[in-house]
């Protein structure tokens, strides 16, 4: 069986001739037929087009003459990118499914010309607009190590189906921690990269909050992914340069020398004594693997009501485009109203927040190489709902505090795997970069891995 392989081992083992693409996608195809009703990751499914894909590409494998790094690697795609030839619904029933759809988005362009097999079209809830994944358009995506219990969001849908090897990977997007969230309870890893180095289009409601990001079982795939996935494009104003040297070059440098600043709560936090713990103990792996680690705060208050004014009035305009009923979520609705209470002047005060963050946290990190925090402060809670049981907040910001604020200053941050609570619950840890240190967050995400065996867990879920 292939499908929980690394992406990096199947491109070997296409190399050698020891894995077919087209076997693997086939095990991909099996794994979403074993599993997906159980946990509804994904919204498309295409067998057909992906089996004839990866023929296309075993072919070109026995021909010595792969397209790119990608080719054959079996690969879903968040229904928030636009895919050509398929619909994006973004969770909503508000949208024309017939289109046309005749554009790709940057990143899905890049994975086709690279060989990539696309399965389909993975979960998210509407307007990707919350840290859950639910629509009243295809329903709530479960978690792989407990179908009842959220798998996070709002790229529930792609880090389901990695976990369960519905494909080696996945692209997602971020506003505020949308790769994050779900990676830290489904025990994959995310990236949330520097703003910029994945191009977008068409350009988020959310505006520049907003990323696109790779989701993967190991931080070697999600450096893979990200060399990929990368590059200049036109249609994107705020788009980087293509970078010229490889996101896998120097991964494996390890952590001997570097400074990192540990916080276990960013000075505002309430976490739960577990997630607290084994974040505590990921720490103390890499002060063992020669990093000098200092117990510090970043010294910032919680931005959330500067996040909450720009996210709120992104929500306003997706809605504006659309006479709203009852088909719409019903908390979209809640937040798009007070969105669209906001002024001007509120919108740049919040941006006066945005950018003293920015700033101070660029001067953090003279001191610091990379900060590490807990990914989130809870495990995943029950699904169906966008709070845990009990919450003070109907806010789905009031339990993610530890993933926005880096949406608010674009810098780089990635979440792996770190554990697992008493109740077989997922934990993430954080580590942020300094904005483009894209390549020295996942260098010091793979130190842990190398010492660590978290990554390598995954679910038993039983088939139905």
């Amino acid at each position: 069986m292939t499908s929980k392989a690394q992406a990096t081992d199947l491109l070997e083992g296409y190399r050698t001739g020891a894995i077919s693409p087209v076997e693997a996608t086939q095990d991909a195809l099996d794994a979403i037929e074993r599993y997906d009703e159980q946990v509804n990751a994904f919204v498309l499914v295409d067998a057909e087009g992906a089996l004839a894909a990866a023929k296309e590409s075993e072919a070109r494998w026995h021909a010595g003459e792969p397209l790119g790094a990608g080719d054959g690697v079996p690969t879903s795609i968040k229904d928030a990118l636009w895919t050509r030839g398929w619909p994006t619904m973004r969770g909503s029933t508000m949208i024309d499914e017939h289109g046309p759809w005749d554009e790709d988005a940057p990143c899905v362009a890049r994975l086709k010309e690279t060989g990539a097999v696309i399965l389909g079209k993975t979960t998210t809830p509407e307007y990707s607009w919350k840290g859950v994944t639910d629509s009243h358009r295809y329903g709530a995506t479960g978690n792989p190590w407990d179908p009842s219990k959220t798998s996070g969001g709002s790229s529930g849908g792609s880090a389901t189906a990695v976990g369960l090897g519905m494909g080696a990977w996945s692209i997602g997007t971020d506003g505020g921690g949308s790769v994050r969230i779900p990676a830290a309870f489904t025990g994959t890893v995310a990236l949330k990269p520097t703003y910029g180095l994945i191009a977008l289009y068409p350009p988020s409601a959310f505006g520049t909050l907003s990323h696109a990001g790779p989701m993967t079982r190991t931080v070697r795939d999600t450096a893979a992914l990200l060399d990929i996935v990368t590059g200049f494009d036109v249609r994107d104003w705020s788009a980087m340069p293509t970078p010229a040297t490889s996101f896998l070059s120097g991964i494996d440098d390890g952590v001997a020398g570097l400074r990192i600043a540990y916080s276990s709560d960013l000075g505002f936090v309430d976490n739960q004594p577990e997630v607290e713990a084994l974040v505590r103990a990921a720490v103390d792996v890499l002060a063992d693997a020669g990093a000098e680690v200092t117990e510090v705060d970043p010294g910032f208050s919680d931005p959330v009501d500067a996040f909450n004014v720009l996210w709120w009035s992104g929500a306003a305009k997706v809605l504006s485009a659309y006479t709203v009923d009852d088909r719409v979520d019903p908390g979209l609705r809640r937040v798009a109203e007070l969105g669209s209470s906001y002024s001007a002047s509120d919108f740049l005060d919040a941006t006066q927040v945005r950018m003293e963050l920015g700033l101070l946290m660029g001067r953090f990190h003279q001191s610091y190489d990379v900060l590490v925090t807990p990914t989130l402060p809870i495990t995943a809670f029950p699904i169906g709902q966008d709070v845990p049981d009990g919450w003070a907040s109907p806010d789905w910001t009031s339990w993610t505090p530890y993933t926005y604020p880096f949406n608010l200053t674009q810098q780089p941050a990635l979440s792996v795997p770190c554990g697992l609570t008493s109740d077989g619950l997922p934990v993430g840890m954080q580590i942020v970069g300094p904005r483009h240190a894209d390549a020295l967050t996942l260098r010091v995400g793979q130190a842990y891995q190398a010492a660590t065996d978290w990554h390598s867990r995954t679910p038993t879920l039983e088939a139905r």
